[in-house]
């Protein structure tokens, strides 16, 4: 992995760090392929149960570095990860499995929306400003936003922004569903990573499955998922951490979960 992601791991907890300031986090053929490589070890580490993703410097980012990644995109080559990577906008298989939460700032544009529309839980500083703006650049929305900003937003809505390309608010991220919390920009990093830890005391196998379902009943359908809730929750009943909630349940203590 190059210099243009930073890890860092805070016990169940990994830090991923946009890592390309200088240029606005533009993202380059080598800023993706770390990104994916990063997300690949999120899912490999056992001892990992959540990812923050967050940005370096002024903005989250500004989007494609088109004079790095135009060509690729011509042929096709994008998403042409290793095996051990993950696609960070969740659009090729296989998919991340464990929660991510995404903590944004500064100028959140293009594939940066999408990029967060792709993770489980999204926070922003409060001054941040978003634009899905392919459509000024003779493009379109290609890392997910046509599903995804539609589901949350509504049709509508997310016509409204993705056809003009207008700048919208984290306020009005928030009203639209984009955004789950708004704080202020120092607040930011700290409140991801409360959340993410929150999110690893919790039984990692009945986080993966909540994700798993959650994500068949929007890719398939509602009836999809509904086949497989049972055999689903069957197979957790037998889990050790099933049995660990259980009885951490009628002692009155917080449970310790170790993910098996």
């Amino acid at each position: 992995m190059g210099n243009t992601i930073t890890l860092e791991k805070k016990s169940h907890v990994l830090l991923i760090g946009l890592n390309r300031p200088d240029q606005n986090n533009l993202f380059n053929q080598e800023m993706i392929f770390d990104l994916a490589a990063a997300l690949g070890e999120l899912e490999r580490d056992q001892d990992l149960r959540c990812g923050v993703m967050f940005a370096h410097g002024k903005h989250f980012t500004l989007g494609l570095d088109l004079a790095d990644v135009g060509p690729s995109i011509a042929k096709g080559e994008l998403y042409q990860y290793p095996e051990t990577s993950i696609d960070p906008w969740q659009i090729k298989e296989p998919f991340r499995t464990k929660p991510l939460i995404s903590a944004v700032h500064g100028l959140c544009l293009t594939l940066g929306i999408e990029l967060a529309l792709a993770s489980d839980i999204r926070l922003a500083a409060r001054e941040t400003r978003f634009s899905q703006l392919e459509v000024k650049r003779g493009i379109y929305p290609f890392g997910g936003a046509t599903s995804r900003f539609v589901h949350e937003a509504g049709w509508g809505t997310a016509m409204r922004y993705m056809l003009t390309g207008d700048e919208f608010s984290s306020e009005e991220a928030y009203r639209m569903g984009m955004i789950q919390e708004v704080v202020e920009k120092d607040e930011l990093l700290p409140r991801a990573l409360e959340l993410a830890e929150k999110v690893s005391q919790q039984a990692p196998l009945g986080t993966q499955a909540t994700i798993k379902m959650a994500r068949l009943a929007l890719l398939e359908n509602e009836k999809a998922a509904n086949q497989k809730i049972w055999q689903t929750v069957l197979n957790l009943l037998q889990t050790e951490d099933a049995k660990e909630g259980a009885v951490s349940f009628l002692e009155r203590r917080q449970a310790v979960f170790k993910g098996r």
